[in-house]
């Protein structure tokens, strides 16, 4: 299904590996005419590294200067009611923050961890 998707952090980490599976996943969207986005909890998940600075500028010509997108009030409001639906669980802000930038967005989000967003699903958070 081609769209919109944003990409969780291990993505972008296992994604830029040529011999991760997900490089090829990564691929594969590209040719179904996918476009690739970002939240920037998961971009600045991704720079605390250790990343290699060839890495960095490949995602940066991939996705393009506008797709990382910024956490606005919205998208902040909605991830503080994910945390508090889900039991507000520990070190689970982040993935709120991600979901919540891919669900305002229409979109739908790619990750290896899909058990740490399962929690997310019955709120609309929808996988790739």
């Amino acid at each position: 299904m081609a769209g919109l998707l944003f990409l969780d952090t291990n993505v972008l980490i296992f994604g830029a590996d040529r011999e991760h599976p997900m490089s090829a996943q990564v691929h594969q969207w590209l040719l179904a005419g996918q476009r690739l986005s970002v939240s920037a909890m998961a971009w600045s998940e991704f720079l605390c590294g250790p990343v290699p600075a060839e890495t960095v500028q490949a995602w940066e010509r991939l996705l393009g200067t506008a797709a990382v997108v910024p956490i606005d009030r919205l998208i902040a409001e909605r991830a503080a009611i994910l945390f508090n639906r889900t039991g507000r669980r520990s070190r689970s802000l982040p993935d709120c923050m991600i979901a919540a930038t891919a669900m305002t967005h229409g979109a739908r989000l790619a990750t290896l961890n899909r058990a740490d967003f399962e929690p997310l699903l019955r709120y609309g958070l929808e996988l790739a």
